[in-house]
């Protein structure tokens, strides 16, 4: 029987665009079977929404306090939340 499915509102801070953060963030998702998207905020954050699996998300959520290698992530902040049924994992415009 499949784990009940949670949703994860997340936004990172520090030096964590032009880094790969999105693009990584993608990839590891697709990799832990997650939902959702991950976008570029105009204050410098990235924010992102996962819904999965919880063990899934409670990866993702270890993940984005380090982000890829370029990344240097000072602070993360998660809200959860409802699921809404989202499918597929891409960068949000």
């Amino acid at each position: 029987m499949s784990e009940k499915i949670i949703r994860a509102h997340v936004l990172v801070s520090g030096l964590v665009q032009g880094v790969g953060y999105r693009y990584s963030t993608v990839d590891r998702a697709e990799k832990l079977g997650l939902n959702g998207w991950v976008r570029n905020l105009p204050d410098g954050r990235v924010e992102a929404v996962f819904e999965g699996e919880k063990a899934a998300v409670e990866e993702m959520i270890r993940w984005c306090r380090r982000g890829p290698s370029a990344a240097v992530v000072q602070n993360v902040t998660v809200e959860m939340g409802e699921p809404e049924g989202l499918r597929g994992f891409g960068v949000k415009r």
